[in-house]
């Protein structure tokens, strides 16, 4: 039996990591956290009778204290409390916490000595050696969740060391592929969420859109495989079912494909190296096609600039990504436009400063810094 701590249980990651758990007999959930959504919090506690449940939200914490008082579950509050349940020494975490927002708590949970189940990307994009060299240290083992990591992950299973080539990194391309600059002038958000294979959060769902979600992948790959930036290649695969390849020394590509389901690579983080349940099962004969295509780098800039920030290395990567998250809340709030995310994005990331020695609290500051230049400019 498996212990699971899921870190932003009401998101599209965590939901579906908690159906993965409900069809398991061998995964059992230790704690919950989240941020405000207490009416669907109440019923995955309830459900799942975790130890504890941390609701970032001090005043959503406490109804959910009242709400929950009939059982033994510990209901606690603010970063502290998410801090404190990803802290329990689970077997895994699942860190699904959207943004920077994921990077302290992630931290807690390695020194604890919980495998982690990685879904918050912005953790490695903002503080991948930070995070490697926490996982050596702690004997942890840094799970993918991501389609495309874990793709990539479970293609170098079995490959001897020095093997890899290049990283083939997939994208949908999103609801815009083949859109111009001139067509993207006036989209709005309602069409920005409209994606064509998957169903994701509102801030995932428009990095998608921008091609940014992309970019953040490739700095996230060059710290999770240890490969350099010119060693990852991005191709749009608009079927989503190539959910990326590896190519080898010798010329063998080798990737692993998938219905359009985040089930299947959440459940492998979960069951590592052992296999799960079976969801959707993929027939090539329906899907009869599979198209590569390079990305237009010229109309959707949030990718090149992200391979930008990572070739510059140090507090870039925190910069552009901080950013890019006020940035994405700003066009879903109707305040800026589609094509301002990339304009805003580059300029708090040359804005930043370079440092190539940096802590936790830099990482904090650098994000805040570039947060604060896209609203003066906004």
């Amino acid at each position: 039996m498996k212990t699971i701590t899921i870190l932003g249980s009401t998101g599209s990651i965590g939901t579906q990591a908690l159906e993965v758990i409900s069809k398991s007999k061998d995964l059992t959930v230790a704690a919950l956290a989240a941020g405000r959504n207490i009416e669907l919090l109440e019923k995955q506690a309830r459900e799942f009778r975790p130890q504890i449940v941390a609701v970032y939200d001090k005043a959503a914490a406490e109804m959910l204290k009242i709400a929950l008082g009939d059982t033994d579950i510990k209901v606690i509050s603010g970063e502290e409390g998410v801090i404190e349940a990803a802290s329990m020494g689970a077997d895994v975490v699942l860190t699904a916490i959207v943004g920077v927002a994921g990077l302290k708590p992630t931290v807690a949970a390695i020194k604890s000595g919980s495998d982690i189940a990685l879904a918050n990307k912005e953790t490695m994009v903002t503080a991948g050696p930070v995070i490697n060299r926490l996982c050596k240290d702690y004997g942890v083992k840094l799970l993918p969740v991501d389609s495309e990591h874990s793709a990539i992950f479970q293609s170098l299973e079995g490959v001897p060391k020095g093997s890899l080539k290049k990283i083939i990194l997939t994208a949908s391309g999103g609801p815009f592929f083949g859109k111009t600059k001139e067509e993207l002038k006036n989209v709005t958000a309602r069409e920005a969420l409209k994606h064509p294979n998957w169903s994701m959060g509102a801030k995932i769902t428009v990095d998608s859109a921008t091609l940014m979600n992309k970019g953040l992948e490739v700095i996230e790959a060059v710290h999770l495989f240890g490969v350099l930036p010119q060693d990852i290649e991005v191709l749009v695969h608009r079927q989503s079912i190539l959910h990326s390849a590896v190519e080898l020394s010798d010329g063998a590509v080798i990737g692993q494909m998938g219905t359009p389901d985040m089930k299947i690579p959440i459940q492998y983080a979960f069951t590592y190296p052992q296999r799960g349940i079976s969801f959707d099962r993929l027939s090539l004969s329906d899907i009869g096609t599979l198209t590569f295509t390079k990305p237009d780098t010229d109309t959707f800039r949030c990718l090149p600039l992200c391979i930008e920030a990572i070739n510059k290395g140090g507090l870039y990567p925190a910069a552009i990504n901080g950013a890019n998250e006020q940035s994405v809340s700003l066009f879903l709030e109707g305040k800026i436009g589609f094509l301002q995310i990339a304009k805003l994005n580059e300029a708090a990331m040359l804005n930043a400063e370079s440092k190539n020695e940096y802590t936790i609290d830099d990482i904090f500051e650098a994000d805040a810094l570039a947060r604060q230049y896209v609203l003066s400019r906004a």
